[in-house]
């Protein structure tokens, strides 16, 4: 019989058991299919989400031809790469000084002739919501216009048409609470539109913004203006220009420079999608090709490690199939076949498996994503052009899963091969002692795959750190029969069941070890995707620089002439806002003239400056000479600890919460420190009461003393404040005992130092009411924000309401869930393998256990302590297994965060590893528990009698 005819047979009687065994094909089918199901999906949506050159354009000038626009270089000269990514000025000298409005360009002039145009400019605007006013842009351009579409498309309802309509974006909508026909109105020119429909942009589905029709808001308010001066002019962007060239001509590159050369930029279609060579382009001699990107090394070892997980996730449930078939696979001996034979009749379970597995895989991921299409676009905030199928991408996905189910037989057909044909006839099991030598080798292969991670991350080599990350793996594999056997030595003083699973698994460790692995190899993606994950939102986490202390808001007065208002803002604060505990009121301070009123006069103001002194504690090291030298011998933590410090966290976060000012100084009391800076202390409380300063920052202090700088420098105009100080402008220079605060409130948001009104009066400096803190028990909804301003406004629109709301991490715990949820599914999955292993291969210890009279519940309990077993072990393992390539990949991160940090040694190197425990706890308790419920459950209670073997 020729290769092709033997090989023809097994795969009809490996076709013919699958069909026999329904149950077990379908779960093998399922195991191979599930990860090509989700390698599939995420090719197909990948390659989706990346738009196309043509659909970039699109976004940008919709079905027009090109985009013109003034970049506001006074008409000069300009070049510009045929992308019109990059573009750069001629003649400087023509260049609009600062401050100087450019020269406006008719930029209509420079059209091809019969070309037709739409305008398109956005100016932005407070407006009122179901919940009360606010922020948002207004866009006028004429939507309903052919030209616009692909740029902005109708999702319900109708364009605004007419000088009273306008269109809402949806998460307007949602956010405003409004629907079609509500009405809304602009605050400022106080005009009143009617939405008529609802709208999105392709690729940009987050947006908020309201459209109009040319002329319809921006000159009516513009007009208002000019009759009341009361009304604030509305501030519109440039006009930008969607035109559309003459039919079959377009915009070609002689009309893009003949517009350069007037100082008007143009992003074409056909010159972006066919440009010209580089010897017409003038800008191409300065650009410089980038290269391109490296592929990632979590796509790299997430890819190996899933290749690795479908062996050995179908591999028990083969072993399964072939255990079941040992009889039919011993007449297939007793017909004259040998042993390549029966490993070939596997193997061919393994190609047919694998292969339904593959192709089903492949189907259901193109049609779970064309059923996702709309949830999987609003995740990634825009809407495919079409679907990128690939078809060579897709025969690679599915040749890996029909060669990995064809590596998940090899195994099983290696055992089956050496099993005798009596044994196979019989049902009887041969004795075959467990290796000594395996366990030894796994440590060594376990230890040298975590070797070469490590140094794999520690260098940076991609390769290195998934070769590694699957050695160590296999490491584990090897090991696991000595574990489990371990295990039987635990259960001598638990109950029966958990006494007998725990001896079945140690005494049948062929059987187990397989099973275990399986749930390992689940769990061990799990983890590493989830600990990676994990670890990267606590550095974004570090990374975020807050503008408030976490748990309050603060309502800060934006106008120094309508102070009195502050109790009415107040009173809305406390009205819309979960606020819960105290107001901490608090005030600005200044020297000489305030700088909010007379900012626009040069030298018309004062200032205050707290001194730093020099020296160790009081200077960042990592600022100035010596700081690059001072980083290279620094290891990522201690120049987190650094950073951290009150010398250098000062410098590192500059933001100015709250307007405080660049000294950070504000005039308060004792509930500033509890509610706000959360600082809970009797003799801060204490010394503010006396009159003395509380220091945030101690390195600020010199021996329990700050030096305070004030320029008393007043204004012409300012003569209620220069009642004070008359004379010319003198400089002060105060030597302040302080309260200094630990050192960990140095990092509190926008303030440095509280100073009480006494210390104040008695500096000779000026306060005024400035606003207050709340404590709330959540950041403000939109609908309450809304309604705050809308409050604010009836108060004179003299304050605004500034909330922390943390880094947004809400992505992250989805993708955590996700993986959690698939996880469980495939390790329930695997203990039901195991399960239906160990009753394949535990029939006659059943059948004598209900002969010596043992009650039909014992039965199910075995089989759910035997499903826990199986779970636990492979659990645990699989998440020890998979933190060697998260803490690998990690090392990657770190290596190159540290580089960054030696060139610029103000920026942070942390790269942390954080565990996700609420995974591992799912994982490493519940679904255990659960799958052993299950198989208590679905096992049967009733004994089978057994033939006799002759």
């Amino acid at each position: 019989m020729s290769v092709f005819s033997g090989w023809r047979a097994a795969i009809r009687i490996a076709r013919r058991d699958a069909m026999r065994a329904k149950g077990r094909s379908a779960l093998v089918v399922a195991m191979i299919a599930l990860p090509v199901l989700g390698v599939t999906a995420a090719d197909v949506s990948y390659r989706s989400s990346m738009p196309t050159a043509a659909e970039t354009l699109t976004a940008a000038v919709g079905s027009a031809d090109a985009r013109y626009s003034d970049p506001g270089m006074n008409g000069t000269p300009i070049e510009q790469m045929p992308d019109a990514t990059s573009w750069g000025s001629l003649d400087e000298s023509g260049h609009p000084a600062q401050g100087e409005e450019p020269e406006p360009v008719d930029v209509a002039d420079l059209f091809p002739k019969g070309s037709r145009h739409l305008t398109e400019r956005s100016v932005p605007a407070d407006v009122t919501t179901r919940h009360g006013i606010t922020s948002t842009e207004i866009v006028e351009v004429h939507t309903a216009d052919p030209l616009a579409r692909g740029r902005i498309e109708l999702v319900d309802g109708a364009f605004p048409d007419g000088a009273d309509e306008i269109a809402a974006t949806e998460p307007f909508m949602e956010s405003a609470g409004l629907g079609i026909g509500s009405r809304v109105t602009v605050r400022g020119p106080g005009k009143t539109y009617t939405v008529t429909g609802t709208v999105e942009l392709p690729h940009d589905l987050g947006k908020k913004a309201l459209y109009a029709d040319p002329g319809t808001v921006i000159a009516a308010w513009q007009t208002a203006s000019d009759r009341d001066d009361a009304i604030v002019p509305p501030q519109p962007s440039k006009t930008e220009w969607l035109v559309k060239g003459a039919s079959g001509v377009g915009v070609g590159w002689p009309d893009v420079l003949r517009a350069n050369e007037k100082g008007v930029l143009v992003k074409s279609r056909q010159v972006a999608l066919d440009p010209p060579p580089d010897s017409e382009v003038p800008m191409a001699d300065s650009m410089s090709g980038g290269s391109a990107a490296e592929t990632s090394a979590a796509v790299v070892t997430v890819v190996a490690l899933t290749v690795l997980e479908i062996v050995l996730l179908a591999g028990p449930a083969f072993a399964v199939g072939a255990r079941r078939s040992r009889r039919q696979l011993g007449l297939l001996g007793t017909c004259g076949g040998d042993r390549s034979h029966v490993r070939a009749v596997v193997l061919a379970g393994g190609a047919v498996l694998g292969g339904f597995g593959a192709v089903a895989g492949v189907a259901a991921g193109l049609g779970l994503t064309v059923l996702f299409r709309p949830l999987i676009e609003g995740w990634t905030g825009s809407r495919f052009g079409a679907l990128e199928i690939r078809p060579w991408e897709l025969l690679a996905i599915a040749l890996i899963g029909l060669v990995t189910g064809i590596l998940a037989a090899l195994a099983p057909a290696i055992v089956a091969g050496r099993q005798s044909v009596l044994e196979s006839l019989t049902g009887r099991r041969g004795t075959r002692g467990s290796s000594r030598v395996l366990p030894a080798v796994g440590c060594v292969t376990l230890a040298a795959g975590v070797a070469i991670a490590v140094f794999g991350g520690a260098t940076g080599a991609t390769g290195l750190v998934a070769g590694g990350s699957i050695v160590a793996e296999l490491g584990v594999l090897a090991c696991i029969p000595v574990i489990v056997g371990f295990l039987g030595r635990l259960g001598s003083r638990l109950p029966l069941a958990p006494r007998m699973a725990l001896r079945d698994a140690a005494r049948n460790r062929g059987r187990t070890a397989p099973a275990v692995a399986a749930v390992m190899a689940a769990v061990a993606g799990t983890v590493a995707i989830a600990t990676y994950l994990a670890s990267v939102t606590s550095e974004h986490a570090y990374d975020h620089i807050p503008m408030l202390t976490p748990g309050t808001v603060a309502l800060v007065n934006s106008d120094p002439m309508e102070v009195g208002q502050l109790p009415l803002a107040r009173a809305a604060v406390e009205q819309n806002v979960a606020v819960s505990g105290g107001r901490a009121d608090f005030g600005r301070v200044w020297a000489g003239s305030d700088c909010s009123v007379y900012y626009e006069e040069e030298n018309g103001c004062g200032t205050i400056e707290l001194v730093k002194p020099a020296g160790k504690g009081h200077s960042c090291p990592l600022q100035g000479a010596g700081a690059r030298k001072l980083a290279e011998g620094l290891s990522a933590d201690a120049h987190k600890e650094l950073m951290s410090s009150p010398a250098c966290i000062d410098e590192h976060i500059q933001a100015y919460s709250f307007d405080s000012g660049v000294a950070k100084i504000v005039v308060g009391d004792a509930p500033v420190l509890t509610s706000y800076a959360k600082l809970d202390d009797p003799a801060a409380a204490r010394a503010l009461a006396e009159g003395t300063p509380v220091l945030l920052n101690p390195a600020y202090a010199d021996n329990g003393r700050v030096t305070l700088k004030a320029v008393h420098t007043y204004s012409e105009h300012d003569r209620e404040n220069r009642k004070l100080h008359p004379g010319e402008a003198r400089t002060t220079t105060d030597r302040l005992k302080v309260y200094v605060a630990p050192a960990k409130y140095a990092a509190t948001p926008g303030i440095r130092m509280i100073l009480p009104q006494k210390a104040a009066d008695r500096l000779g400096l000026h306060t005024q009411d400035y606003g207050s803190f709340y404590t709330v028990a959540h950041a403000p909804t939109d609908a309450e924000q809304q309604a705050v301003s809308a409050a604010f406004a009836q108060a004179g629109d003299s304050a605004y309401l500034q909330a922390e709301y943390g880094p947004d991490s809400q992505d992250e715990d989805v993708v955590l869930l996700i993986l959690a949820l698939f996880a469980g599914l495939v390790t329930l999955g695997a203990a039901a393998i195991a399960t239906g292993l160990a009753r394949a291969d535990a029939e006659a210890d059943l059948t004598t256990l209900s002969a010596v009279g043992a009650p039909p519940a014992v039965r199910r309990t075995l089989s759910g302590f035997q499903c826990l077993v199986v779970a636990l072990t492979g659990v645990l393992l699989g998440t020890a297994a998979g933190l060697v390539p998260a803490v690998a990949l990690r090392l990657i991160d770190l290596r190159e965060a540290t580089k960054a940090m030696r060139m610029q040694p103000m920026d942070s190197a942390y790269t942390p590893i954080v565990l996700p425990w609420v995974t591992i706890g799912l994982l490493a308790v519940v679904v255990p528990v659960l799958a052993g419920l299950l198989a208590a459950a679905f096992s049967g209670s009733r004994t089978v009698p057994a033939r006799r073997a002759a």
